[in-house]
């Protein structure tokens, strides 16, 4: 393996390298999602460009830095490149595919076979395994832990198909967790609401960091053979080293806890706005009802007297909103 040349700041923003599996990938996630905005173009329908963007830039754009920068130049001769490369593939590109929704866009834009075999994968027992946040966020943690502490990262190191596959694994453990929060579509379970969303997305944030601690404080150097071996002359001491990668492991899992988290409360936000609409929108349905209704009333005649209109009794007439307890007659009790 030859040694690329010290590490300098210039080098860091200008060394690049491709890597044809993380590429095809790439043009497969991304033709897809073209593809699918296409068809909604096609047949009228809007798709957010934001999400779109956040799809391309923070996800597809997070796997091309990480497999083909500097990061993936230097990853066989310093740690901690290879740790930051581990976890933007593990945190921050799930998080950018995740906010271009593709699990909604592909329901809407595949043909309609098509979307109800993609819906039935979704509310499947294996899915809904996989995607339990318990479940998906101990994988997570399984997954960092397994590599850094097992033979699989030294092995991967020499090997580059075992490289490729340790990529795919890190990715997709960290998609089962975060596509299923974000996206609009029911692939949690139905007590996964906002609120426990975001408490989910916080005590992520916590777990997240601790392969990160864990490998900064080891004593025992991860990878130590391979390291010590192909160090280059220029390099940090290896301990110093994996010291770097496990606090740069540790400030990006924290720093990516918030815009995850602002993201969870801005699809809360937007869900209760759309839930109050509705809601006035069919109470003002009801009310024009109510008002076009007339009174029920009975009429009878008094001996000696005239015709009178009396009522049927106080709980016979009185309105549906003034005797149910339910959330649409509070509110019209609550306007009159």
């Amino acid at each position: 393996m030859e040694t690329p040349p010290q590490l300098t700041m210039g080098r860091l923003f200008s060394s690049w390298q491709a890597d044809v599996p993380a590429l095809l990938v790439v043009v497969l996630l991304g033709g897809l999602y073209g593809w699918g905005v296409l068809r909604l173009r096609r047949r009228g329908e809007a798709w957010p460009v934001a999400r779109t963007a956040a799809f391309a830039l923070l996800g597809l754009g997070t796997i091309v830095v990480a497999t083909m920068s500097s990061l993936a130049v230097y990853d066989r001769v310093l740690f901690w490149p290879a740790a930051v490369q581990n976890v933007l593939l593990d945190l921050i590109a799930p998080l950018g595919l995740a906010l271009g929704d593709p699990l909604r866009l592909a329901l809407r834009a595949l043909p309609e076979r098509a979307a109800a075999r993609a819906q039935g994968a979704m509310t499947g027992r294996l899915f809904r395994l996989l995607t339990f946040p318990l479940v998906s966020t101990a994988l997570v943690l399984a997954t960092e832990l397994t590599i850094y502490f097992t033979p699989y990262f030294e092995t991967a190191l020499a090997d580059n198909w075992l490289h490729q596959l340790m990529y795919l694994h890190l990715l997709l453990a960290g998609s089962l967790f975060v596509l299923p929060v974000l996206t609009r579509e029911e692939a949690l379970p139905a007590w996964c609401r906002h609120p426990v969303r975001a408490g989910l997305v916080f005590v992520d944030g916590i777990i997240d960091a601790v392969p990160g601690i864990v490998v900064m404080t080891h004593g025992t150097l991860i990878a130590g053979s391979w390291y010590l071996s192909h160090s280059p002359s220029w390099a940090p001491d290896v301990q110093h080293d994996q010291q770097l990668g496990g606090g740069a492991m540790v400030s990006i899992a924290e720093l990516v806890a918030l815009p995850f988290l602002l993201a969870i409360l801005v699809q809360w936000a937007r869900t209760e706005r759309a839930e109050t609409v509705a809601l006035d929108r069919r109470l003002d349905t009801e009310l024009e009802v109510v008002r076009a209704t007339p009174a029920k009333t009975s009429t009878g005649t008094a001996t000696g007297a005239e015709t009178v209109t009396s009522t049927e009794g106080p709980d016979l007439v009185r309105p549906w909103w003034e005797t149910e307890n339910s959330e649409v007659a509070q509110r019209i009790r609550g306007q009159r």
